[in-house]
Protein backbone atom coordinates (compact mmCIF):
# COMPACT_ATOMS: atom_id res chain seq x y z
CA UNK A 1 0.00 0.00 0.00
CA UNK A 2 1.43 3.39 -1.01
CA UNK A 3 2.09 5.89 1.74
CA UNK A 4 -0.11 9.01 1.60
CA UNK A 5 1.23 12.46 2.45
CA UNK A 6 -1.54 13.08 4.97
CA UNK A 7 -4.22 11.19 6.87
CA UNK A 8 -7.27 13.05 8.22
CA UNK A 9 -9.03 11.63 11.29
CA UNK A 10 -12.72 12.56 11.16
CA UNK A 11 -16.21 11.57 12.25
CA UNK A 12 -18.58 13.95 10.41
CA UNK A 13 -18.14 13.55 6.60
CA UNK A 14 -20.32 16.54 5.66
CA UNK A 15 -18.20 18.85 7.81
CA UNK A 16 -15.01 17.58 6.21
CA UNK A 17 -16.06 17.54 2.55
CA UNK A 18 -14.99 21.17 1.84
CA UNK A 19 -11.50 20.36 3.15
CA UNK A 20 -11.34 17.08 1.25
CA UNK A 21 -12.35 18.96 -1.90
CA UNK A 22 -9.57 21.51 -1.38
CA UNK A 23 -7.04 18.73 -0.79
CA UNK A 24 -8.09 16.86 -3.95
CA UNK A 25 -7.16 19.93 -6.03
CA UNK A 26 -3.52 19.73 -4.91
CA UNK A 27 -0.49 17.63 -5.63
CA UNK A 28 -0.99 16.00 -2.26
CA UNK A 29 -2.15 12.46 -1.58
CA UNK A 30 -4.32 11.93 1.48
CA UNK A 31 -6.39 9.23 3.14
CA UNK A 32 -9.45 9.46 5.34
CA UNK A 33 -9.53 7.72 8.74
CA UNK A 34 -13.18 7.38 9.74
CA UNK A 35 -13.44 7.29 13.52
CA UNK A 36 -16.99 5.91 13.55
CA UNK A 37 -15.92 2.41 12.54
CA UNK A 38 -12.25 1.52 12.68
CA UNK A 39 -9.63 -0.54 14.48
CA UNK A 40 -5.99 -0.48 15.48
CA UNK A 41 -3.48 -3.23 16.11
CA UNK A 42 -0.38 -2.80 18.24
CA UNK A 43 1.57 -4.07 15.20
CA UNK A 44 0.26 -1.26 12.96
CA UNK A 45 2.82 1.22 11.73
CA UNK A 46 2.66 4.93 10.97
CA UNK A 47 1.40 5.30 7.39
CA UNK A 48 1.89 9.00 6.73
CA UNK A 49 4.33 11.76 7.71
CA UNK A 50 1.43 13.83 9.01
CA UNK A 51 -1.98 13.23 10.60
CA UNK A 52 -4.69 15.86 11.11
CA UNK A 53 -7.27 15.35 13.86
CA UNK A 54 -10.77 16.61 13.05
CA UNK A 55 -12.66 14.61 15.69
CA UNK A 56 -15.50 16.42 17.42
CA UNK A 57 -16.75 16.19 21.03
CA UNK A 58 -20.30 16.45 19.65
CA UNK A 59 -20.06 12.98 18.04
CA UNK A 60 -22.35 11.58 20.76
CA UNK A 61 -25.19 13.84 19.59
CA UNK A 62 -25.11 11.95 16.27
CA UNK A 63 -25.08 8.48 17.84
CA UNK A 64 -21.29 8.16 17.42
CA UNK A 65 -20.35 8.15 21.10
CA UNK A 66 -17.56 5.60 20.64
CA UNK A 67 -15.76 7.78 18.08
CA UNK A 68 -14.41 10.14 20.78
CA UNK A 69 -12.56 7.67 23.05
CA UNK A 70 -11.34 5.82 19.96
CA UNK A 71 -10.00 9.09 18.50
CA UNK A 72 -8.06 9.78 21.68
CA UNK A 73 -6.60 6.26 21.75
CA UNK A 74 -5.70 6.48 18.05
CA UNK A 75 -3.88 9.79 18.47
CA UNK A 76 -1.95 8.62 21.52
CA UNK A 77 -0.99 5.43 19.67
CA UNK A 78 0.27 7.43 16.67
CA UNK A 79 2.21 9.83 18.88
CA UNK A 80 3.85 6.97 20.78
CA UNK A 81 4.88 5.54 17.40
CA UNK A 82 6.56 8.84 16.53
CA UNK A 83 3.91 10.34 14.23
CA UNK A 84 3.17 14.04 14.14
CA UNK A 85 -0.53 14.67 14.76
CA UNK A 86 -1.88 18.18 14.22
CA UNK A 87 -4.43 19.04 16.93
CA UNK A 88 -3.19 15.88 18.61
CA UNK A 89 -4.07 14.21 21.89
CA UNK A 90 -3.14 17.16 24.15
CA UNK A 91 -5.28 19.56 22.11
CA UNK A 92 -8.15 17.07 21.95
CA UNK A 93 -8.04 16.41 25.71
CA UNK A 94 -8.34 20.16 26.24
CA UNK A 95 -11.32 20.34 23.91
CA UNK A 96 -12.99 17.45 25.73
CA UNK A 97 -12.98 19.25 29.09
CA UNK A 98 -14.65 22.60 29.69
CA UNK A 99 -13.19 22.43 33.19
CA UNK A 100 -9.63 21.99 31.85
CA UNK A 101 -10.25 24.97 29.56
CA UNK A 102 -11.25 27.04 32.57
CA UNK A 103 -8.08 25.96 34.38
CA UNK A 104 -5.93 26.95 31.40
CA UNK A 105 -7.56 30.38 31.18
CA UNK A 106 -7.01 30.89 34.91
CA UNK A 107 -3.34 29.91 34.53
CA UNK A 108 -2.94 32.42 31.68
CA UNK A 109 -4.75 35.11 33.73
CA UNK A 110 -7.32 35.57 30.97
CA UNK A 111 -10.81 36.72 32.09
CA UNK A 112 -13.27 33.84 31.81
CA UNK A 113 -16.43 32.51 33.49
CA UNK A 114 -15.65 30.48 36.61
CA UNK A 115 -16.56 26.78 36.44
CA UNK A 116 -17.35 23.98 38.89
CA UNK A 117 -17.00 20.34 37.82
CA UNK A 118 -19.27 17.78 39.52
CA UNK A 119 -20.53 14.19 39.26
CA UNK A 120 -23.42 14.51 41.71
CA UNK A 121 -25.76 17.49 41.97
CA UNK A 122 -25.76 17.43 45.78
CA UNK A 123 -21.98 18.00 45.75
CA UNK A 124 -22.59 21.50 44.37
CA UNK A 125 -23.59 22.50 47.89
CA UNK A 126 -19.93 22.16 48.87
CA UNK A 127 -19.30 25.29 46.78
CA UNK A 128 -22.63 27.00 47.44
CA UNK A 129 -20.91 30.12 48.82
CA UNK A 130 -19.10 30.84 45.54
CA UNK A 131 -21.81 29.92 43.02
CA UNK A 132 -23.56 32.85 41.39
CA UNK A 133 -26.90 32.46 39.67
CA UNK A 134 -28.00 32.46 36.95
CA UNK A 135 -25.43 29.93 35.73
CA UNK A 136 -25.01 27.68 32.72
CA UNK A 137 -25.23 23.90 33.08
CA UNK A 138 -23.34 22.03 30.37
CA UNK A 139 -21.63 18.67 29.71
CA UNK A 140 -17.95 18.79 30.59
CA UNK A 141 -17.26 17.26 27.17
CA UNK A 142 -19.33 19.92 25.45
CA UNK A 143 -20.51 19.44 21.89
CA UNK A 144 -22.24 22.03 19.67
CA UNK A 145 -24.21 23.56 22.53
CA UNK A 146 -26.00 20.30 23.29
CA UNK A 147 -27.70 19.80 26.68
CA UNK A 148 -27.02 23.32 27.92
CA UNK A 149 -29.39 25.10 30.29
CA UNK A 150 -29.57 28.46 31.99
CA UNK A 151 -30.05 27.62 35.68
CA UNK A 152 -31.35 29.69 38.60
CA UNK A 153 -30.55 27.50 41.63
CA UNK A 154 -28.94 24.29 42.86
CA UNK A 155 -32.45 22.95 43.44
CA UNK A 156 -33.17 23.45 39.74
CA UNK A 157 -30.03 21.47 38.85
CA UNK A 158 -31.10 18.64 41.15
CA UNK A 159 -34.64 18.59 39.76
CA UNK A 160 -33.47 18.71 36.14
CA UNK A 161 -31.02 15.84 36.56
CA UNK A 162 -33.56 13.75 38.43
CA UNK A 163 -36.09 14.13 35.61
CA UNK A 164 -33.53 13.83 32.79
CA UNK A 165 -30.74 11.50 33.93
CA UNK A 166 -29.47 11.14 30.35
CA UNK A 167 -28.06 14.66 30.70
CA UNK A 168 -25.10 13.02 32.45
CA UNK A 169 -24.06 11.52 29.11
CA UNK A 170 -21.63 11.14 27.47
CA UNK A 171 -18.98 11.14 30.25
CA UNK A 172 -21.03 11.49 33.47
CA UNK A 173 -19.39 14.82 34.29
CA UNK A 174 -21.13 18.19 34.22
CA UNK A 175 -19.99 21.76 34.64
CA UNK A 176 -21.84 24.63 36.26
CA UNK A 177 -20.41 27.76 34.70
CA UNK A 178 -20.83 31.39 35.63
CA UNK A 179 -23.30 33.14 33.33
CA UNK A 180 -22.07 36.50 32.13
CA UNK A 181 -24.78 38.88 31.01
CA UNK A 182 -24.29 40.05 27.42
CA UNK A 183 -26.26 41.39 24.51
CA UNK A 184 -27.58 38.29 22.70
CA UNK A 185 -29.89 40.17 20.33
CA UNK A 186 -27.57 42.77 18.80
CA UNK A 187 -23.91 42.05 19.46
CA UNK A 188 -23.82 38.40 20.54
CA UNK A 189 -20.44 36.71 20.83
CA UNK A 190 -17.25 36.75 18.74
CA UNK A 191 -15.52 33.66 17.41
CA UNK A 192 -11.88 33.92 16.33
CA UNK A 193 -10.51 31.28 13.95
CA UNK A 194 -6.79 30.57 14.23
CA UNK A 195 -4.58 28.71 11.77
CA UNK A 196 -1.05 27.98 12.96
CA UNK A 197 0.26 31.08 14.68
CA UNK A 198 -2.05 33.64 13.10
CA UNK A 199 -5.65 34.81 13.18
CA UNK A 200 -7.42 33.57 10.07
CA UNK A 201 -10.56 35.67 10.59
CA UNK A 202 -13.11 36.61 13.22
CA UNK A 203 -16.87 36.68 13.09
CA UNK A 204 -19.63 38.10 15.23
CA UNK A 205 -22.43 35.68 16.05
CA UNK A 206 -25.79 37.12 17.07
CA UNK A 207 -27.13 34.25 19.14
CA UNK A 208 -30.68 35.26 20.00
CA UNK A 209 -30.15 33.23 23.17
CA UNK A 210 -29.36 29.99 21.30
CA UNK A 211 -26.55 27.70 22.45
CA UNK A 212 -25.89 25.82 19.19
CA UNK A 213 -23.57 28.29 17.46
CA UNK A 214 -21.87 25.79 15.15
CA UNK A 215 -20.46 27.87 12.28
CA UNK A 216 -20.61 24.99 9.79
CA UNK A 217 -22.96 25.82 6.94
CA UNK A 218 -24.13 22.21 7.12
CA UNK A 219 -25.64 22.96 10.54
CA UNK A 220 -26.50 26.63 10.18
CA UNK A 221 -26.91 27.34 6.44
CA UNK A 222 -25.85 30.67 4.97
CA UNK A 223 -29.30 30.80 3.37
CA UNK A 224 -31.59 31.90 6.22
CA UNK A 225 -34.36 29.76 4.71
CA UNK A 226 -32.08 26.71 4.46
CA UNK A 227 -32.53 23.54 6.45
CA UNK A 228 -29.76 22.32 8.76
CA UNK A 229 -30.45 18.69 7.88
CA UNK A 230 -27.14 17.29 9.19
CA UNK A 231 -27.31 18.92 12.61
CA UNK A 232 -28.62 16.74 15.42
CA UNK A 233 -28.60 19.51 18.04
CA UNK A 234 -31.78 21.65 18.20
CA UNK A 235 -30.79 25.20 17.28
CA UNK A 236 -33.71 27.19 18.70
CA UNK A 237 -33.37 30.71 17.32
CA UNK A 238 -31.17 30.70 14.22
CA UNK A 239 -27.84 32.41 14.96
CA UNK A 240 -26.64 35.07 12.54
CA UNK A 241 -22.99 35.20 11.44
CA UNK A 242 -21.20 38.41 10.40
CA UNK A 243 -17.58 39.21 9.44
CA UNK A 244 -15.82 40.99 12.32
CA UNK A 245 -12.60 42.64 11.09
CA UNK A 246 -12.31 44.97 14.10
CA UNK A 247 -11.42 42.29 16.67
CA UNK A 248 -9.19 43.99 19.32
CA UNK A 249 -5.46 43.22 19.24
CA UNK A 250 -5.32 42.26 22.93
CA UNK A 251 -7.93 39.51 22.58
CA UNK A 252 -6.13 38.17 19.49
CA UNK A 253 -2.93 38.02 21.56
CA UNK A 254 -4.80 36.11 24.27
CA UNK A 255 -6.09 33.70 21.65
CA UNK A 256 -2.58 33.07 20.36
CA UNK A 257 -1.38 32.33 23.89
CA UNK A 258 -4.20 29.82 24.32
CA UNK A 259 -3.33 28.16 21.02
CA UNK A 260 0.32 27.81 22.09
CA UNK A 261 -0.32 26.61 25.64
CA UNK A 262 -3.14 24.28 24.55
CA UNK A 263 -0.98 22.87 21.73
CA UNK A 264 -3.65 23.65 19.15
CA UNK A 265 -2.64 23.94 15.49
CA UNK A 266 -6.09 24.95 14.23
CA UNK A 267 -8.79 26.27 16.52
CA UNK A 268 -11.77 28.46 17.21
CA UNK A 269 -11.88 30.59 20.36
CA UNK A 270 -15.03 32.39 21.49
CA UNK A 271 -15.48 35.41 23.71
CA UNK A 272 -18.23 37.75 24.82
CA UNK A 273 -18.33 41.25 26.24
CA UNK A 274 -19.84 41.60 29.69
CA UNK A 275 -21.82 44.56 31.06
CA UNK A 276 -18.62 45.88 32.64
CA UNK A 277 -17.02 46.19 29.19
CA UNK A 278 -14.55 43.35 29.88
CA UNK A 279 -14.11 40.60 27.32
CA UNK A 280 -14.40 37.02 28.62
CA UNK A 281 -13.12 33.99 26.72
CA UNK A 282 -15.46 31.10 27.41
CA UNK A 283 -14.90 28.36 24.81
CA UNK A 284 -11.92 26.70 23.09
CA UNK A 285 -12.51 24.50 20.04
CA UNK A 286 -9.84 22.31 18.47
CA UNK A 287 -12.17 21.05 15.74
CA UNK A 288 -12.76 24.29 13.88
CA UNK A 289 -15.78 24.42 11.60
CA UNK A 290 -15.00 27.22 9.17
CA UNK A 291 -17.63 29.38 7.50
CA UNK A 292 -16.92 30.19 3.82
CA UNK A 293 -19.66 32.84 3.58
CA UNK A 294 -17.92 34.86 6.32
CA UNK A 295 -14.35 34.28 5.10
CA UNK A 296 -15.44 35.40 1.63
CA UNK A 297 -15.81 38.92 3.03
CA UNK A 298 -12.10 38.79 3.87
CA UNK A 299 -11.26 37.69 0.33
CA UNK A 300 -10.42 33.99 0.66
CA UNK A 301 -11.75 30.45 0.98
CA UNK A 302 -10.89 29.23 4.51
CA UNK A 303 -10.57 25.58 3.48
CA UNK A 304 -8.05 26.51 0.80
CA UNK A 305 -6.05 28.26 3.52
CA UNK A 306 -6.16 25.13 5.69
CA UNK A 307 -5.09 23.03 2.70
CA UNK A 308 -2.18 25.47 2.13
CA UNK A 309 -1.20 25.04 5.77
CA UNK A 310 -1.39 21.24 5.62
CA UNK A 311 0.64 21.18 2.42
CA UNK A 312 3.34 23.30 4.09
CA UNK A 313 3.36 21.05 7.17
CA UNK A 314 3.73 17.93 4.99
CA UNK A 315 6.71 19.55 3.25
CA UNK A 316 8.22 20.37 6.65
CA UNK A 317 7.82 16.77 7.82
CA UNK A 318 9.59 15.50 4.74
Amino acid sequence: MSQPDLIVLFEHPEWQEPLFRALRNRNLSFDQFDLKRNSLCELDSVRAPLYFNQASPSAYTRGNTRAVPFALEAMEFLEREGARVLNGSAAFRLELSKFAQSQLLRKLKIPHPASILFNDASALRDHESVIEFPAILKPNQGGSGARMFKIESIEEVESLLESQPDLWLPDNLLVLQQYIEHDTENHGIVRMEFLGDELLYAMRVVTGGAFNLCPSEVCNPADPEGEGGSCQVPTGPKPEFYPFPEVPADIVEQGLRIMKEGRLDVGGIEYLEGPDGRRYIYDINANSNLRPSVAEAFGFDPFERVADYLEAQVAKQR
